[in-house]
């Protein structure tokens, strides 16, 4: 049975009278229901390798319901925000293909049953902080890290046979999306198994995460490779160093360190690598995400133009 809500209407004594005798026009009200966006699937797909129970989400393009188009997919971490962010980017600015390509967008979502902050800090990392006997107690609050390598893994034995064999994926254009702790396994994730993405967007890196491990990994990467077939965009706010405005941090300076590991792939000269970095003015670690999926996807996933803005 459907729940009813009666509304309720409170009244001085002196009218309660009147209230009771036009009582039969007060009627139930039907309980709201909750908001589906259109075209959008939750997929359970737990971790056979841990028992976790991870969920997918997917979001198709109004496009997709005609014709037999195989579309790029577009793939985000911390979907609790970005999900929804990333679907209305490619409504407002995508303009059904014409700005941006149309695309799959999956949403990696973290187990419910768990803390986020700590779910984060052991899928996203590449090594266990906690071993470090120099770092800042302040910066490591979870109690696991380092477990990206298994996550990985996860995202690519499990989610990814489960897009293509459900949805019309071109897998062959799979758009990597991470801000963050999710940047960083994206960093991560390209400094072990490139491939596995072919564009990686990675907006706030957070490279000084373990004594700023990335670039150790990196070294390891440059030792054994002589390539490193991707394109990648870094995006950091330029609020997102240390300065004296609220906005700024303190001590920590993602602008620095992404300039460092821009700096660092170009000097390998990587012939297959196709590289960008920008500060992106006026914006700190919170606001600076919806300009990084914008400027990224428009350099990424370009529309069949011209560009309209308006």
């Amino acid at each position: 049975m459907a729940l009813k809500r009666v509304a309720v209407v409170l009244l001085p004594l002196s009218v309660w009278g009147l209230a009771l005798a036009l009582a039969p026009c007060f009627t139930a009200m039907a309980a709201p229901t909750a908001y589906q966006i259109p075209n959008t699937f939750v997929h359970e797909v737990p971790s056979k390798g841990t028992n976790r129970a991870y969920q997918v989400w997917v979001d198709l393009p109004a496009s997709y319901a005609s014709g037999n188009k195989q579309y790029p997919v577009v793939f985000v971490t911390d979907p609790q925000y970005a999900f929804t962010l990333v679907h209305g980017i490619r409504h407002l600015l995508g303009r059904r293909g014409q700005n941006i390509e149309d695309f799959i967008l999956v949403g990696l979502a973290l187990p419910a049953n768990e803390d986020a902050s700590e779910s984060r800090s052991r899928d996203y990392t590449p090594t266990n902080a906690l071993k470090n006997p120099k770092r800042r107690a302040d910066q490591y609050g979870a109690n696991v890290y380092g477990e990206a390598q298994a996550y990985r893994h996860y995202v690519e034995s499990e989610v990814f046979p489960l897009i293509a064999s459900q949805y019309r994926a071109d897998m062959s254009r799979k758009v990597f999306i991470g801000h963050s702790y999710g940047a960083l396994w994206g960093a991560t994730t390209l400094l072990s198994k490139p491939d596995m993405f072919q564009a990686y967007i990675l907006g706030s890196p957070s490279f000084w995460f373990d004594d700023k491990v990335i670039f150790r990994l990196e070294q390891h990467y440059a030792t054994n490779h002589k390539d490193l077939k991707a394109q990648v965009l870094l995006f950091a706010g330029s609020f997102e160093t240390p300065g004296p405005g609220p906005r700024h941090y303190k001590d920590t300076d993602l602008v620095g360190d992404m300039q460092r590991f821009k700096d660092v792939l170009k000097r390998r000269q990587y012939p297959s690598l196709q590289l960008k970095g920008d500060v992106v003015q006026g914006e700190d670690h919170f606001t600076v995400y919806t300009a990084v999926v914008g400027r990224g996807l428009l350099k990424i996933l370009p529309g069949y133009g011209p560009y309209i803005s308006g």
